[in-house]
């Protein structure tokens, strides 16, 4: 006892280092507890300070978990890394020219933990989003361009949904494909009115805010991060090779009845017995064409186009942060070869973040820049695809000369997809965009600060095409054409603000008021030729061409003049209260209308601060909601108020009359002809602001000191007043096209979030993360005149009171199997034994369009999110799902892999293998035939089908360095391996190959990756 009371009591000098545990990064700043003494950690994180052996230090930090640390008689020195407490209320949210504390919030804000997706390699921080945060709803394909499409909270204007992107204060609408995901610090997404509401006009659809990384004091650091990758070509269309193609054209021609040897290509040694037919060879000819040029092939075209490919991603960055000012550096490369061959995709960005600190502090100066420079192949990868669907397997891919195999007699006129992806290689565009701002922040007395910031982001594509002459089959174009075009446009930003702290005992007052001016404009031009003596895209250049000589170009502006304020007011920490008042001038507007007021209003209670709910201990953080906010929409044509006139000298009249205004009125026969005006848009100066009001209920809570922690919202969203511009009646002559105020839709729905963070010891730590949302969409009024326009027979049946993502078509009712069934049905067109059979809807005896009916409304029932993070010792696992369920989609494919009859001069699917017939009465396949009587491409249940799915998104092992490398002094190593879109769980009624990519885009591809995080 005595020899312990007297080690208890010896006392020795601790000395260590504190670290972030998820980056290695050197925390300062730390408070640092013995029971002797107390400290800070300095700029790199060291510490130094006396304690007792046997007891215990304790660390703390500002959103993190505290840590304890047990003394000892050894001399080796602590080496302690923090980690992020989970649902942690001190986390500073950037809400829009502002920031507040998480536990401040009363809008629907949700915060993305970038950690989660820094490493997963989608050129494109959207992507990455998808299905982690409630209510956003993606949908991507696998380009290299790395593009996807975002709805918040659904769909809600009949015009552009895409949301806000505000990048450092710069508001835009081009998404973050453009921008290094590497860069980024903080990512939020502010879902209901009441919170985006600061941005007005442009808010309707949401607001992704994205905060890039910046130099911080004291703390100096060379971060690399590389990554290789491989991605697989997994969801292939099965389709019939040669020999198959074959059995099924003798299978469809023998069920109408007809000599299958009717056949230009194909012959077939049959008994002739068309009750009893018996296939005993397929006889196919030496050459497929009348000139003899092509060989009977049994080409395998998904196979011709697809490849393994491989994509890199470096990265470097360097920052710095003094007492002066704090710089960040960073250079990233973004090389993706997609698995659709020659398609491939590099992106190079540069950023430099500053800021500098003058007279003490009070005046900060500094700015954001970043540089993009994007290279495209063009290559029309839909063309490339749907070729390889339907051509037919007989043709080869080249000639026996070495020319371009092609359709032959019999077969459409569908294109060689391998001579689409060669002849048009050469073909690129040349992307670069400058994005960024320069600010100071001065502080004018303290708690009042003024602010102002200029921002340009500035684009421009150059694009150069060479069209080559081609023979390919029975396709000929001995023509050539060069092309070149430039579009240029951007914004220009003004920005300044005002904001006040006021503390008095229990009141916390911040009040804002600012004003912003943005000037967009846009340019473009185009110039092309044909009558190249050289096919080549170092000769094709515009001087070279001989005829044909064609350019053209346009562009426009309009401007922003908006002015706002914002005061947001807190009793006691307990009471929330927040109000905005945004008002923004459109000169997209006539006179009358050119402004429109936006505002909101929220409250909220943070009951875990009230004495009777600290009673319970369970509970640590526990916040209603409530938010108002109505937001704007000014997606128009920019001269949508005016009425239009146009010179036309000429259009192609292949497909449509010709629209010309130009007549040689002299007879001259020669010189340019004199040209006239025709109106091309009808004005309309009572166009006014389309209007979003959204109401939001919400809950946060957190239980046992935020292991357990989550939200759950609710919404109901209003539009009104929304601009469109439909089709007009020919009667009304040329320049009808108008647009003006008209319909109205209504989006409700709920989504919620579940966050446990947990420790079984002191080795293994784990975090489950859920989310699920839901919504219901529906248009509440269309103009009458317009209502055609939508999905319905716009009488009885109208797309109001649907959604507007509705299916409108007839309802399959199985096949007719039996002659008896045929008899005793409705009077349909080519109704037949293993035929679809259609419900008579309206019981009148006869299946036409007054049988049609609403058969989907286009939306899922819920989305869905997982996250599971665990971490033991050095090594940390990620497994991330997300899925779609309840969602009906329309499987278009089957056109293709289903009926023999509908394309019949194309390939078919494999399917058509297993179609009904006498002997295969349980197939639901319809019988296979040459002639589409029954009409059976219409649009019915009959091509939809369960889309819902759940996919294994990204699955991460990652083992940290540090220790191993010690010796080099990094502050962080880390290697990983990881895959993406490992599997997918659908159902099994869903015939096509991938239930999230139901209309043939681009295919997703699995992605192997391995990769390496270094910090000095």
């Amino acid at each position: 006892m005595l020899c312990y009371v007297a080690l208890y009591g010896q006392q020795k000098t601790v000395t260590g280092t504190v670290t972030e545990k998820e980056r290695g990064t050197p925390l300062a700043g730390v408070t640092v507890k013995s029971t002797t003494a107390s400290t800070v950690t300095d700029v790199n994180g060291k510490f130094s300070l006396t304690a007792n052996v046997n007891s215990n230090i304790t660390f703390s930090y500002v959103g993190m978990q505290p840590f304890t640390y047990l003394v000892k008689a050894g001399n080796e020195p602590a080496l302690i890394a923090l980690e992020y407490q989970s649902g942690n209320l001190d986390e500073v949210v950037v809400t829009g020219y502002q920031s507040q504390k998480k536990a401040d919030l009363t809008g629907a804000v949700s915060v993305v933990k970038m950690t989660d997706i820094k490493d997963i390699p989608q050129g494109n921080a959207t992507k990455a989003l998808q299905g982690r945060v409630p209510g956003v709803y993606i949908t991507t394909n696998g380009s290299p361009e790395g593009g996807a499409t975002v709805r918040i909270r659904g769909i809600g204007t009949l015009n552009n949904n895409d949301p806000l992107y505000v990048i450092d204060g710069v508001p835009t609408t081009r998404g973050l494909e453009e921008i290094n995901q590497a860069d980024i610090e903080s990512l939020q997404v502010l879902k209901d009115a009441s919170s985006a509401t600061i941005y007005g006009s442009r808010a309707a659809n949401g607001v992704i805010i994205v905060t890039t990384k910046r130099g911080k004091k004291g703390i100096s650091r060379i971060d690399v991060n590389a990554s290789s990758s491989l991605q697989y070509y997994n969801s292939k269309l099965k389709v019939l090779n040669t020999q198959q193609h074959g059995e099924a054209y003798f299978k469809a021609s023998v069920n109408d009845g007809t000599d299958p040897n009717n056949n230009q290509i194909y012959q077939f040694d049959w008994n002739k017995d068309f009750n009893n037919p018996v296939l005993n060879k397929i006889i196919l000819p030496e050459f497929i064409d009348g000139a003899k040029t092509m060989k009977p092939a049994d080409t395998r075209w998904f196979d011709e186009i697809g490849q393994t490919s491989l994509l890199q991603n470096y990265n470097v960055s360097v920052s710095n942060g003094g007492e002066k000012g704090n710089s960040f550096l960073s250079v990233g490369y973004y090389d993706n070869k997609g698995i659709v061959k020659e398609t491939h995709t590099r992106k190079a960005t540069i950023r430099l973040n500053t800021d500098y600190n003058f007279f003490n502090g009070r005046l900060k100066i500094g700015e954001n820049l970043n540089v993009s420079f994007i290279n495209d192949r063009l290559i029309d990868v839909n063309s490339v695809l749907f070729t390889a669907l339907v051509q037919n397997p007989i043709v080869p891919v080249y000639t026996v000369t070495g020319g371009w195999g092609g359709p032959a007699a019999g077969m459409t006129d569908r294109q060689n997809p391998v001579r689409l992806i060669m002849d048009n290689k050469q073909n690129q565009s040349y992307f670069g965009r400058i994005t960024g701002n320069v600010f100071a922040d001065l502080t004018v007395i303290p708690g009042l600060h003024l602010k102002t910031t200029y921002g340009v982001d500035y684009d421009g594509l150059y694009e150069r095409t060479l069209r080559k002459s081609y023979v390919s089959g029975f396709l000929v174009d001995p023509s050539n054409l060069a092309a070149n075009s430039q579009n240029f446009d951007g914004n220009l930003i003004w920005q300044n603000t005002l904001t006040y702290d006021l503390n008095l005992k229990k009141h916390q007052i911040n009040v804002l008021a600012g004003q912003e001016s943005i000037h967009y404009m846009n340019q473009n031009f185009f110039g092309s030729r044909q009558g190249y003596a050289l096919e080549d895209i170092n000769y094709a250049y515009l001087d070279a061409g001989s005829s044909n000589i064609l350019n053209g170009g346009n562009g426009g502006a309009y401007s922003l003049l908006s002015f706002f304020g914002k005061v947001n007011y807190t009793f006691d920490n307990k009471y929330l209260a927040s109000v905005t008042v945004r008002r923004d001038g459109s000169s997209r507007f006539g006179a009358n209308n050119r402004y429109g007021t936006f505002p909101s209003a929220t409250v909220a209670w943070r009951l875990s601060q009230e004495d009777f709910i600290k009673k319970i201990p369970a509970i640590s953080d526990l916040k209603l909601r409530y938010g108002y906010g109505r937001t704007g929409n000014q997606t128009i044509g920019n001269y949508a108020t005016n009425s239009l006139y146009a010179a036309i000298y000429g259009t192609d009249p292949t497909f449509t009359a010709d629209r010309g205004t130009a007549y040689d009125i002299t007879g001259a026969g020669t010189g340019t002809l004199p040209s006239g005006f025709v109106k091309i848009q009808e004005g309309n100066n009572s166009l006014k602001w389309e209007g979003t009001r959204e109401s939001n209920f919400g809950i946060d809570f957190g239980l046992f000191n935020q292991k357990l922690s989550g939200s759950v919202d609710y919404f109901i969203k209003k539009t009104s007043d929304i601009l469109i511009t439909p089709g007009y009646l020919a009667v009304i002559g040329e320049g009808g096209t108008t647009t003006f105020n008209g319909a109205s839709m209504q989006n409700k729905g709920i989504e919620a979030l579940l966050t446990y963070d947990g420790q079984i010891n002191k080795d293994l730590n784990f975090t489950v993360s859920g989310n699920i949302a839901t919504f219901r969409n529906k248009v509440t009024y269309i103009p009458s005149e317009v209502i055609t326009a939508y999905p319905g027979n716009g009488t009885t049946q109208t797309i109001i009171g649907h959604s507007i993502n509705s299916i409108y078509g007839y309802v399959a009712d199985g096949l007719f199997t039996s002659q008896d069934q045929v008899n005793n049905s409705a009077a349909q067109p080519g109704k037949g034994i293993g035929r679809i059979r259609y419900k008579d809807l309206n019981g009148d005896g006869v299946i036409d369009n007054k049988d049609m009916d609403y058969i989907s409304n286009g939306n899922p029932n819920f989305t869905y999110g997982l996250n599971v993070n665990l971490s033991y010792k050095n090594f940390d696992l990620a497994l991330f799902f997300q899925g779609v369920q309840g969602i009906k989609v329309y499987n278009s494919y089957k056109n293709y892999t289903d009926f023999t009859s509908i394309w019949p001069g194309t390939n078919w699917g494999t399917r058509t293998l297993n179609a009904w017939s006498p002997t295969n009465t349980g197939s639901t396949i319809p019988a296979l035939t040459l002639v589409d009587r029954n009409n059976e491409a219409r649009t019915s249940t009959y091509y939809l089908e369960n889309g819902s799915y759940m996919k294994l998104r990204n699955a991460q092992v990652g083992y940290n360095l540090k220790d191993a490398l010690r010796k080099i002094k990094v502050q962080r190593a880390r290697i990983y391996v990881q895959a993406n879109n490992l599997f997918t769980v659908k159902s099994k009624s869903f015939t096509a190959t991938d239930p999230e990519n139901p209309s043939g885009a681009y295919p997703i591809p699995t992605i192997t990756s391995i990769g390496l995080d270094l910090s000095f």
